[in-house]
């Protein structure tokens, strides 16, 4: 599926509803943005709250680079 959208004076996109309603987001929901060679990817994100301790009795004694590491490894297993 794909539409074409504008793109408005301060750089914002509406993502159209059947776009939303097939991937569950509404207005409280995240999604992720990054480029790729010459695209931009759209994401929707997992809910954070569904990652609710899974870093629990985890002593992080790391430089903060590698906690975001980490996280990101975190985020990845989640949504698999």
């Amino acid at each position: 599926m794909q539409q074409v959208v504008s793109i408005t004076s301060q750089g914002q996109i509406t993502l159209p509803a059947t776009i939303r309603r097939l991937f569950g987001l509404d207005k409280f929901k995240k999604v992720l943005v990054r480029a790729q060679t010459n695209q931009i990817i759209v994401e929707p994100m997992t809910d954070f709250s569904k990652m609710a301790g899974i870093l629990k009795n985890k002593k992080i004694k790391k430089p903060i680079q590698e906690v975001i590491k980490l996280e990101e490894k975190a985020i990845e297993t989640i949504r698999r």
